[in-house]
Order: C-alpha cells, then sequence, then structure tokens
C-alpha cells in the first residue's frame, strides 16, 4: 500500500480546502486515512463496488485497487470526496443528513457536474425521479442502482448551488446543527422542500436537454444520446487504462 499511501499524502489539500469552502464547509482539522488491500479479510464484507467509507468526522477507508468506478476518477478524487462528508459530519456536529445530500454535496465538492454525468443521467432517467426514489436507489444491493442514485443526487445538489449559492449545503448543515430537523433547514434555506426542489432540478434538467429532440426524431435523437454516451464512455475507459499502467509502473519501479 505504500504507494497509494503516498498518493494520499500529496492531496493537494489547499485545492480541497478552497471547494470545500465554496460549499460552506471547513476543512476537518485532523484526517485519518486507512488503506485497505483486496485480499484484506475487512475487504470480503464490503461490496466490490464500494471503493471508500467516511465515519464520523476524521475516519476514511479506502479500498484503492477498486478505484475508477463512478463517481471516482482517481485515488485523489476518492480522497475529496469522502473527505467532503467528514467535512458535512462536522458541520452538523454528528447529527445526521439524508444520504442523497451527503452524497450530492461529497460529488459537487469533489468534481462538480460534469458532461459525462450528463450523458450517463439522460439514458438514466427514463422515469421521472423524486426523492423517495433516491432513497431507494441508495438503499439497493444494486451497483447500478446506486449509481444512477449517485448521478441523480449530483444534479440535485448541482442544481440547488445553482440556485440558491454555492455555500448552501454548509448554511442548510449549520441549521441542522442547530437542531433544526433536516426538512425544516432544507425549507428555511431555500423555500421549497426537498420534494419541489427535485421537481425544478428535473424540470432544468430536461429544459437542458429539450434541443435534443427539437431538432430531430425520437427514435434519431435516442441514437445521438447512445452514441455520445458510448463516446464518453470510451474516453473514461481509455483515461482509467492510462491511469492503471501508470500506478502499476509505480507499483513496481524499485527506490533504486
Amino acid at each position: 500500500m505504500s504507494s497509494y499511501a503516498a498518493r494520499v499524502r500529496d492531496t493537494d489539500i489547499a485545492s480541497l480546502a478552497d471547494a470545500l469552502r465554496r460549499a460552506g464547509l471547513e476543512l476537518p482539522p485532523e484526517i485519518r486515512v486507512t488503506l485497505i488491500a483486496e485480499d484484506d479479510e475487512d475487504a470480503a464484507t464490503i461490496p466490490k463496488w464500494i471503493v471508500g467509507l467516511a465515519s464520523g468526522d476524521r475516519d476514511v477507508v479506502i479500498f484503492p485497487t477498486r478505484v475508477l468506478s463512478y463517481p471516482y476518477d482517481s485515488l485523489e478524487s476518492v480522497v475529496r470526496h469522502e473527505v467532503a462528508h467528514l467535512a458535512l459530519s462536522t458541520r452538523t456536529g454528528g447529527r445526521p443528513l439524508p444520504r442523497w445530500f451527503h452524497e450530492g454535496v461529497a460529488t459537487s465538492v469533489d468534481s462538480g457536474w460534469q458532461t459525462t454525468a450528463r450523458l450517463n443521467l439522460l439514458l438514466a432517467m427514463l422515469v421521472r425521479p423524486d426523492i423517495a426514489e433516491l432513497t431507494r436507489l441508495f438503499a439497493s444491493p444494486s451497483e447500478s442502482d446506486t449509481a444512477q442514485a449517485y448521478l441523480l443526487s449530483a444534479l440535485l445538489v448541482h442544481d440547488l448551488r445553482e440556485r440558491h449559492g454555492p455555500a448552501i449545503p454548509g448554511a442548510i448543515a449549520g441549521r441542522v446543527a442547530a437542531g433544526v430537523p433536516f426538512v425544516e433547514a432544507f425549507r428555511l434555506e431555500t423555500g421549497v422542500t426537498p420534494g419541489a426542489a427535485a421537481d425544478e432540478a428535473w424540470a432544468g434538467y430536461r429544459r437542458w436537454t429539450a434541443w435534443v429532440p427539437a431538432v430531430t426524431s425520437p427514435s434519431a435523437a435516442w441514437t445521438m444520446i447512445l452514441v455520445l454516451a458510448l463516446v464518453a464512455f470510451l474516453a473514461q475507459r481509455r483515461r482509467r487504462a492510462r491511469s492503471r499502467r501508470r500506478w502499476d509502473g509505480e507499483d513496481f519501479t524499485s527506490p533504486e
């Protein structure tokens, strides 16, 4: 694990702290990262598609050989994502937040809302989702359901930050820290309920993609979407393969 540990230590903390500040959060004063190899007995108890886990306000567990599955692009991305969870927990004083809010904020702090994610979500949104659906998807043991839940959560939090300012996550978490229930804290800061905010986000996303059927037939539109998604997927796979080769080279290069 030494090469992975070195990369974790080299995480750009200043950049991460800045991203957290924009979200209304602060970098935790202490971060303890534990790396677990895939052949460790502890790894056998965790589903293969789970890459990292955050606990409390300082502890992160990462399975580094599992990196490069959505929403992560690199080991550094996992660190940023999990530290964002710690920052949220610190901001609320340990009081609970909905899973969709936690994951949406962490994804937003890590990498924002990228074009590839938009295309992936377009393929996933064959039906109209809502907050209850997000909860069900996160509770599912299916990797595909969880990936879709990450996409939907990222979209919702992105829309919240666009409408109410980038620091809205910290503002909501701050009210929760004061003892206000999450739904009420959400309403006080945004003026709407989480369900209404979801409706606004889905409507806004559909406007973002409205040009597709406007310029071509429905069948051709879906063909084009699939082609774009395939191109994005292949580009992502190629980038991941390059990263794997680079990391393997680092792993097997001696200190001399």
